[in-house]
């Protein structure tokens, strides 16, 4: 499906990142992260975040989700300024954060029954969610009982069975174990094709960001500016051999491996 498809009627936010810097303090000196980073991304658009270990990135998805509010410039969401946490964002944080009390079951409820839904259609959500990532065995297991791949699916499922408007993903798929983590790069896909809600999501696997994304964002080292926005003009389902996706790949590299060389110098 080409993301004109992809898009059409989309249910996801529009994000205008305009300006953005960011510094922390540490010890009384500050620690610049962000340097004056903007980028628009349009209702239902895939965005995957590339850069050096450290850089910033997941400090961007953070200010994305109101988590954190940014040291200069200003985030919109549909026009409107983002001022704090809201529930049409989701985010799915690199550790999986489940709670130990609930089962995998009543974790992954845990949002619609903060929002008072507990109704026969809830259920089936769940339960179509639970077996898109591959735990419905598991509906009823303890969080201890699971591998750290299972949890992390677990905490996919909690998030996307929410119907969000805003995904938000910060290495979800980083402790999956290969093969799992290639059938869950299919199933986000799709996911988001049906949903069509907006995806910001950090990774440092460039051929994962290139098999998912619309556009892929490369930063530079820390305090982040963004070195070049590559878009991924390749039809769904996409193909590791495919031979744009190949010399995008080497577009990345080359632009990572510069930017490497250049922070060692």
């Amino acid at each position: 499906m080409a993301f004109a498809a992809a898009t059409e009627q989309g249910n996801g936010l529009a994000l205008n990142i305009h300006q953005i810097s960011h510094q922390f303090w540490l010890e009384n000196e500050s620690l610049p992260v962000l340097q004056q980073v903007s980028l628009e991304i349009k209702p239902g658009e895939f965005v995957a975040l590339l850069g050096p270990s450290g850089c910033g990135k997941s400090t961007l998805l953070r200010l994305v989700a109101g988590l954190d509010l940014p040291t200069e410039g200003e985030i919109f969401e549909d026009d409107t300024p983002l001022t704090g946490p809201h529930p049409s964002r989701v985010v799915v944080f690199q550790d999986p954060t489940l709670y130990p009390w609930r089962t995998v079951r009543d974790n992954v409820a845990l949002g619609l029954q903060a929002q008072g839904k507990r109704d026969a259609s809830v259920r089936q959500r769940i339960d179509s969610v639970l077996e898109r990532v591959g735990l419905t065995q598991f509906a009823n297991a303890w969080p201890r009982q699971l591998s750290g791949g299972m949890a992390q699916r677990a905490a996919l499922a909690r998030a996307l069975v929410n119907k969000p408007r805003l995904l938000i993903l910060d290495e979800p798929l980083g402790k999956l174990d290969s093969l799992t983590r290639i059938r869950m790069q299919r199933e986000l896909v799709s996911l988001w094709q049906e949903q069509r809600f907006t995806t910001l999501m950090v990774t440092h696997d460039v051929e994962e960001a290139l098999l998912m994304a619309n556009r892929v964002v490369i930063f530079s080292a820390r305090p982040a500016k963004i070195l070049e926005v590559i878009h991924v003009d390749v039809p769904f389902p996409r193909r590791r051999n495919d031979p744009q996706l190949i010399a995008l790949r080497t577009r990345a590299l080359a632009q990572l491996g510069a930017e490497l060389n250049e922070e060692q110098n």
